[in-house]
């Protein structure tokens, strides 16, 4: 489900949809690197809250979700590296070689892993835009005690291995991120909801900073099957420090933002929202959903 990009320099053009049907307009994209990533089934299909039966079950995929236009945050043209780590990213959990880990974006679509002498990963089809989606296995389990994993991906002309707080050589700033569960079932997430005459509005951006400083980006949506009700869900996230970026967009100038806490959150120099997000260490059992709150006008 990656989408065509029309992205130019630092910003992205994130065309949402509103609960009326309307495209918005630009929204600028703090991250370095522009566009978003999930992981799918095998057949592009999101999974319920990111959780799976099997690691072998786990797909990248990846852009906006339901209710975003087809041109919003596909990755740029190019080759990617990706790895699989615990949620702090110090465990590599990816069992092969990085070479194996390849693949390519053209027109915003996932076009197909690299050849690498048969280590290359297996493949699907994504039913909506007949791109690939690509297997993550093979990777070790998670020490994680709440069965969470992070699936990273970066171009390779960003593979670092001597830049600053790299990740087994992804740098957070210049890498995208997504969350997923094998096996548990405990829910811990952000949910981010934008409120407009006490209608939650749908197709809105919300850009999610993890506690690694790597980055992605969601949308508000409604997909019952998927348990989101008009909200853009941050799923599995693990405990520490979280930032949710929001700022206007057509059909929503913000006039309220309120955190987690409760807090009223005021806009930065460049108008933007940056919400932190503190999760507590996750409980044997325990959901829990925190929520960031955006008024609009």
């Amino acid at each position: 489900m990656f989408r065509s990009s029309r992205l130019a320099a630092a910003l992205v053009t994130l065309a949402a949809v509103v609960v009326a049907g309307q495209p918005s307009s630009a929204v600028p994209d703090p991250a370095p690197v522009s566009g978003a990533i999930f992981t799918s089934d095998s057949s592009g299909e999101p999974v319920n809250l990111n959780h799976y039966p099997s690691k072998e079950a786990v797909y990248l995929n990846g852009g906006p979700g339901t209710n975003a236009p087809d041109d919003a945050a596909g990755l740029p043209d190019g080759t990617y590296y990706f790895q699989v780590t615990d949620p702090s990213g110090k465990t590599l959990l990816s069992s092969d070689e990085i070479e194996c880990r390849q693949f390519t974006v053209l027109g915003g679509v996932i076009q197909d892993v690299v050849p690498s002498g048969g280590c290359e990963h297996d493949t699907g089809i994504d039913g909506e835009d007949d791109g690939a989606t690509v297997q993550l296995f093979p990777y070790d389990t998670t020490p994680n005690p709440g069965g969470v994993y992070k699936v990273w991906v970066t171009p390779v002309g960003s593979y670092d291995c001597t830049g600053s707080g790299n990740k087994h050589c992804f740098v957070p700033s210049q890498s995208k991120t997504d969350n997923f569960k094998v096996l548990e079932d405990a829910t811990v997430e952000i949910d981010a909801r934008f409120w407009k005459n006490g209608v939650a509005m749908l197709g809105m951006a919300a850009y999610w900073t993890d506690t690694n400083g790597a980055s992605n980006v969601k949308y508000s949506e409604y997909a019952p099957e998927l348990l989101a009700f008009r909200e853009a869900h941050i799923e599995a996230v693990e405990p520490g420090t979280h930032i949710v970026t929001v700022g206007d967009q057509d059909g929503c100038r913000i006039s309220k933002v309120r955190g987690a806490r409760g807090e009223n959150v005021r806009a930065g120099k460049d108008g933007l929202y940056r919400v932190e997000v503190d999760v507590a260490v996750w409980r044997a059992g325990a959901d829990i959903t925190y929520r960031v709150e955006v008024t609009c006008r």
